[in-house]
């Protein structure tokens, strides 16, 4: 047992030590276009964080034999592994170091906070309650919180897309339904004349060969979201079902299984005006960064209120 805490204590240092190598490396190659390794330097940290909290993970779910995701640590972890993995899969075919310099500090908070700040008890794995002995745990919860982590980096996207925008005029001329292609594109120019003010104040970006950093954020947040949404309706669907198998009731207007209900309306909303009303741009960019809010409330605020169904396994 003491191996295996101080095996998990190794990790969670590896991991919080290379997020925030990453985080300063994608923060210089931004601030400094001179400095290409940076991007690079960030990239790497961010893969080493990854495989870290995936072998923190696999190894209490071969120490304990169930998937680790009972506890509000492990969802932590899990949560973090997602952001992660949808940054490296960006990274690995566009070149933005705008995304890893924005995705990287949020990870780094959310394992600065499991690791530090929640009680080493809550750290440590339990036995399973009676209701999370079911199939259904690693069903419902990994596609949960696979959503949370796809929704919250395409809503983050479009907050750094109002950031870059703030007090212009943006018109965005590609498809809402995604059907411009991402290349690889190198965009570190772009960005510093979006983050030092000196595009002008109307702007047409049409479609092109190489996008540009305002398009590639616009259209990245809806692909992402478009694939967080079905995971979230998947998620929903076989938790009802659990709670049915669990409790006798398919829906019994659980605060969380409210708040989910209200995230599935946010992002169906921004999805149904990307989709007919083909809103690109600052509109749906607001209700994406809704949605950043309303996923926080459903994830963590719910819960921490210690009331509802699913606050076992959350609140010490």
């Amino acid at each position: 047992m003491m191996l295996s805490i101080n095996i998990q204590n190794y990790l969670d240092n590896l991991t919080f030590l290379s997020l925030f190598i990453g985080m300063l490396a994608y923060w210089t190659s931004v601030s400094f276009t001179s400095l290409k390794s940076g991007a690079k330097v960030g990239f790497i940290s961010v893969c080493i964080a990854n495989l870290a909290i995936f072998t923190n993970l696999g190894s209490r779910w071969l120490e304990n034999g169930y998937f680790p995701l009972s506890n509000l640590y492990e969802s932590l972890l899990f949560f973090t592994w997602g952001i992660t993995a949808i940054t490296v899969i960006i990274e690995r075919n566009i070149s933005i170091s705008l995304i890893g310099a924005v995705t990287s500090p949020l990870s780094l908070f959310v394992i600065g906070f499991a690791t530090l700040s929640l009680p080493e008890g809550m750290q440590k794995a339990a036995p399973l309650v009676p209701a999370l002995k079911s199939n259904w745990l690693m069903m419902h919860v990994s596609i949960m919180m696979l959503s949370y982590s796809t929704l919250i980096t395409g809503s983050l996207l479009s907050i750094l897309f109002l950031v870059l925008t703030l007090g212009k005029n943006v018109s965005l001329q590609g498809s809402s339904l995604g059907g411009t292609n991402l290349q690889q594109v190198d965009t570190r120019n772009m960005s510093m004349a979006v983050l030092e003010g000196t595009i002008p104040n109307k702007t047409k970006l049409g479609s092109s060969d190489s996008l540009s950093l305002l398009e590639t954020l616009d259209n990245l947040s809806y692909r992402i979201i478009g694939l967080g949404f079905p995971l979230l309706t998947t998620g929903i669907i076989a938790g009802a079902v659990w709670a049915n198998e669990a409790w006798g009731a398919y829906w019994s207007w659980d605060p969380k299984e409210t708040w989910a209900l209200i995230t599935w309306f946010v992002f169906a909303a921004y999805l149904h005006a990307r989709i007919t009303k083909s809103w690109q741009g600052k509109r749906p960019a607001i209700l994406a960064s809704i949605g950043f809010v309303v996923v926080w409330i459903c994830y963590l605020g719910v819960n921490f209120l210690g009331k509802g169904l699913h606050s076992y396994g959350w609140i010490a």
